[in-house]
């Protein structure tokens, strides 16, 4: 989705729990007609958890008949987008001509690289029925010797994407490895992302081996290390301790991280970068048309002013 980041301060506070590194609690915008979004990240004490840049909570929204999403094309670099969805439908097609509707517990990864554009709209039939909405949208940094591959886009329908069921929860991974299985999903660097659901008094474990952890409570509260944590919120945890969450009422929470960036990222609007005269050329490829169009769309987002 096509969002500028906010200026406005999110709060976010120093762990009281020795495991913890940070809680941040995302700000709430009104991105126009109900639409709700949450933002956990970048934020002002962590830019990136692995090359998790950008995380937003959408939702939840409840769309009337004739209303519907439609963020129209706009272009991104340096990235890859991860949008997740508990409800609703969104249509996505890109630059590639690649053309998908996304459903709740696919996995949607689309990595833009050098360059892609892409629109997000309710789908047709979604569209006159009205939908309820509510999701996720997360941007993967790409490593250095890859922020200029060429574009692509996966698609892993949720019957695809591997569960495990366990006394009180159930995870599904969507990228990367959790509770020992590996999600099929090629990635540029190691990252993961696992979608856990969880009764309440439900003891869940979080894999000590990834270098960056963190777990974004969707809805719900848990206990970790005798202190109580409700969602929304995002809790980044320090390398190597090994963590228990348990649940005190029923919980859906995402569990991810990975392997740390060489470095930081310049991001401006929809781009992302080790360069900032990357992001300049980018502003200026968008600005006169030089990104490939979104077959069937004949709109896009401006570059802004």
């Amino acid at each position: 989705m096509s969002w500028l980041p906010s200026n406005d301060p999110v709060l976010g506070d120093p762990a009281s729990c020795d495991a913890l590194e940070l809680v941040i609690v995302p700000r709430t915008r009104d991105l126009g007609d109900g639409f709700a979004v949450r933002r956990a990240l970048p934020h002002g004490k962590r830019q990136m958890v692995g090359p998790f840049i950008f995380f937003d909570h959408f939702g939840p929204v409840q769309f009337v008949s004739g209303k519907g999403m439609d963020v129209r094309p706009h272009p991104h670099i340096g990235l890859a987008t991860v949008t997740y969805l508990f409800d609703g439908s969104i249509m996505h097609r890109d630059s590639e001509g690649n053309i998908q509707e996304i459903q709740p517990g696919a996995m949607n990864l689309m990595t833009a690289g050098r360059g892609i554009a892409h629109s997000e709209r309710t789908p047709d039939l979604q569209r006159q029925s009205g939908q309820k909405m509510l999701g996720l949208q997360s941007w993967i940094a790409l490593p250095g010797d890859s922020e200029e591959i060429s574009p692509s886009f996966q698609h892993y329908a949720a019957a695809d994407l591997p569960m495990i069921r366990d006394s009180g929860f159930s995870a599904r991974v969507i990228a990367g490895a959790s509770f020992g299985v590996a999600s099929p999903v090629k990635m540029a660097s190691p990252w993961f992302y696992t979608e856990v659901t969880a009764g309440a008094d439900v003891s869940v474990p979080l894999d000590p081996d990834h270098e960056e952890r963190a777990i974004y409570l969707v809805d719900g509260e848990v206990e970790i290390a005798n202190e109580r944590y409700q969602g929304p919120c995002l809790l980044v945890f320090r390398p190597g301790d090994r963590i228990t969450v348990r649940t005190i009422e029923p919980t859906r929470m995402m569990f991810l991280g990975g392997d740390a960036l060489e470095g930081p990222r310049h991001i401006w609007w929809n781009f992302v970068s080790s360069s900032k005269e990357r992001i300049e050329q980018a502003k200026q490829d968008w600005k006169t048309g030089r990104f490939a169009p979104v077959p069937q769309e004949h709109e896009f987002i401006p570059l802004p002013e």
